[in-house]
């Protein structure tokens, strides 16, 4: 095999590749041969087929997987050999393929830049910490035990409101017509809980036992039923019976129904969770800062190619949103040049840091350990109850989409790699002030 490098602009590479004819002939032959072995044809024994035979019926499906594995060898032989690192999946294009001549083929990329991370211990960062009080974690109970209770029949006179129960009969008519399906007796509804058409349970508020109404609303245009869907609608309603939520008594009882020892160990455990709750969204906080530090203190060169597809992906979507009209308020009044301009800018950024990651991540020998992808794969599959097997069985078919799965992970090791090495300043703070904070920061990202 003969290798010519063809071009060597910036990151850009092409090389020349010439298998010889003689190399391509003896493969194909050794190939026959051991078809022979194992092929049966009327009228030869097994094994003794003759070569020319071989060749009639065979010779062309051979050639072409020879092709095949030559262009395959060759292209990972060159890149091998010149220690090059594709950013992407190089261009592998056939140039002289003639019968009894010499196979060219030649192979472009672009290849990973040199990049040389700066010292992280330099890097200054402060990170909140959250602290959570007991006010809070009583609000948390609180509602805990609100959900976990269940209800009571509420006085005669109780007039119902969001969170109360609503026993109901009605009859639903559409042009003084009843319809099918829009008639129940004794209906359990929870007023705020959006089981109904919109609308329709505000104006049961305050409804008492025995108390009739007409409620008025308007079927939504999706609506599944397309003769109801558009259409307006009359309900007549009587509460037979309103119930008011009761709540679980908080105790070592309904601790120990949550499966915890009582009482004092549900406030620790409710306390803990609440700060980890807090604690990812100050991780997030501070891995937001992080970036914005490597991207500010990091330059060299990107693969045209790669930013192109980052590129590509986003404005897709957002050409996407345009049509569906879901489009940001602060992009709506924006040109589509502006536009394509503002988010190639967020294309070259994101480059730019999945380089920077991933070749820190190389030199550093991070990788994601199998038990870690295990969790997000099973994390996955519960997305889709019922389908739990098909979204396993579809990740070990996928060896792309078991990448996309194991990229944010991947992420996630090497910022927490380097954050071990960042000069970190921790800082309490109220939940009010966390709060505000992030709205702050929020706002500073709009600009």
């Amino acid at each position: 095999m003969q290798v010519t490098e063809t071009n060597t602009s910036g990151l850009k590479r092409e090389y020349k590749v010439v298998v010889p004819a003689g190399d391509l002939k003896a493969k194909v032959d050794s190939k026959l041969v051991e078809l022979g072995q194992k092929v049966k044809l009327d009228g030869f024994r097994p094994g003794k087929v003759p070569m020319a035979e071989l060749k009639r019926r065979y010779q062309k499906n051979v050639m072409g997987e020879v092709i095949n594995e030559a262009v395959n060898e060759g292209s990972h032989k060159l890149m091998h050999e010149n220690n090059l690192r594709p950013a992407g999946q190089p261009k592998v294009e056939i140039t002289k393929l003639e019968e009894n001549s010499d196979l060219e083929f030649s192979v472009a990329m672009e290849i990973i830049p040199e990049i040389k991370p700066m010292d992280f211990k330099t890097v200054k960062l402060e990170r909140v910490k959250v602290e959570v009080p007991d006010k809070e974690v009583d609000d948390r109970l609180e509602t805990l035990a609100k959900r976990q209770g269940g209800s009571e029949v509420a006085a005669d006179d109780h007039a119902a409101d969001k969170g109360d129960i609503a026993v109901i009969n009605f009859v639903g008519k559409v042009d003084g017509v009843a319809f099918e399906g829009g008639s129940a007796e004794g209906h359990y509804l929870e007023l705020g809980s959006g089981q109904f058409i919109p609308g329709f349970e505000d104006q049961l508020i305050g409804i008492k036992k025995g108390e009739s109404r007409v409620v008025k609303v308007t079927f939504p245009a999706e609506y599944a039923n397309s003769e109801l869907a558009g259409k307006d609608a009359e309900f007549d309603v009587t509460a037979t019976e309103i119930r008011a939520p009761k709540p679980a008594k908080l105790d070592d009882e309904l601790a120990k129904s949550l499966g915890l020892a009582d009482l004092a160990d549900l406030k620790k455990q409710t306390k803990e969770r609440m700060e980890g709750e807090y604690g990812q969204v100050a991780r997030a906080r501070v891995k937001r800062k992080l970036l914005d530090v490597l991207a500010d203190n990091h330059e060299f060169t990107l693969p045209e190619g790669l930013v192109d597809i980052e590129f590509q992906a986003i404005w897709r979507q957002i050409e996407e949103d345009m049509k569906n009209d879901r489009l940001d308020e602060e992009d709506k009044g924006k040109g589509e040049e502006q536009l394509k301009k503002e988010y190639r800018d967020i294309a070259v950024r994101r480059v730019k840091l999945g380089l920077l990651l991933s070749e820190v991540g190389r030199l550093n020998n991070i990788e994601v350990a199998q038990e870690d992808l295990t969790r997000a794969l099973i994390a996955e599959a519960r997305r889709f109850p019922g389908h739990e097997k098909k979204v396993f069985e579809y990740y070990q078919s996928s060896a792309e989409a078991l990448n996309q799965l194991r990229a944010p992970l991947y992420e996630e090791k090497v910022v927490d790699f380097i954050l071990e090495q960042a000069n970190i300043t921790d800082r309490g703070v109220t939940p009010e002030q966390f709060a505000k904070e992030g709205e702050e920061e929020l706002a500073a990202l709009k600009k």
